[in-house]
């Protein structure tokens, strides 16, 4: 998780992430909406509300749009090691976050700060003996009972395979599996993580997108959603 390596591809990353995903006859958009989307609706079937929530490994941005949407009145921090895409983010979505470098090692924020974070598709490209301790700063940073939502790519899915061995910024990219990642999340400290597994249909085939909702235990969605607690 080095400053340079993400510095080098901030400008094209867009272009390249879009080349990418081609396959699926989706835009990146599609993607990141999708995301938010889906921690809002895990949050509205609790009885509280984020107030400030903290998207880690924010890149350049692509969520931001999406949370003003699904949570207009929480406070965005947009964190990670490349300034670089920090600022294309805040020339993005300026007033809609703050944003904020950090080392890749300490979060710099006392603990309890947020009710929520979000991380999607960061974790790998942090080697594994990071995993550990940034999880732990993670749910350092966490108030009690405040939810992980981390998204990763399903190394079982061959389509997510084949897309993150053609995308030039993941070449050193080591895929998670669901099960590691949970138990990863459990030696942390955190309570109970919840595997749901997401994406199994092309936009050839959107008409089939709502049994998805019924798939989330099927090992074969491209990607996957940890949920966990502090």
């Amino acid at each position: 998780m080095r400053e340079a390596e993400f510095d080098k591809f901030a400008d094209e990353y867009d272009a390249l992430l879009r080349d990418s995903v081609r396959a699926s006859g989706e835009d990146p958009a599609y993607f990141a909406e999708y995301k938010v989307r889906d921690v809002a609706g895990v949050v509205a079937a609790t009885a509280t509300r984020p107030l400030r929530i903290l998207d880690f490994g924010s890149g350049s941005g692509g969520s931001i749009g999406y949370f003003r949407r699904y949570f207009p009145s929480a406070e965005l921090v947009c964190l990670d090691v490349s300034r670089k895409s920090l600022a294309l983010a805040r020339r993005r979505a300026g007033g809609l976050g703050a944003f904020v470098c950090f080392d890749g090692e300490t979060i710099p924020f006392g603990n309890g700060s947020f009710d929520v974070v979000f991380t999607a598709c960061v974790f790998h490209h942090i080697p594994a003996e990071r995993h550990m301790p940034l999880l732990g700063e993670i749910r350092r940073v966490l108030r009690p009972n405040g939810s992980l939502f981390l998204f990763e790519h399903n190394p079982l899915n061959p389509l997510t395979r084949r897309a993150v061995d053609s995308c030039a910024f993941d070449r050193e990219a080591v895929l998670i599996g669901a099960g590691e990642m949970a138990a990863r999340a459990r030696a942390a400290g955190f309570g109970h993580p919840a595997i749901a597994y997401r994406i199994f249909f092309p936009r050839a085939f959107a008409a089939l997108r709502p049994l998805e909702r019924f798939l989330t235990r099927v090992p074969l969605g491209a990607q996957y959603r940890l949920h966990a607690t502090a």
